[in-house]
């Protein structure tokens, strides 16, 4: 992956974290169930370091 591949990637997932997060805040204002949503922030965090890390790489 190139340079701005990897950019593009790292702005998609934060972009989904941000979405996930208010969802999160959202469910646990109501007592929903948060569970997969915090699963689903952990994944993203894993893979939001990854590409820190081929970002690292590059440089």
């Amino acid at each position: 992956m190139t340079k701005k591949d990897l950019e593009n990637k790292l702005a998609e997932l934060k972009s989904d974290y941000v979405r996930i997060q208010s969802d999160l805040d959202k469910l646990v204002y109501v007592k929903g169930r948060a569970s997969s949503a915090q699963e689903q922030l952990a994944r993203l965090e894993d893979e939001i370091a990854e590409v820190y890390k081929k970002l690292e790489e590059l440089e």
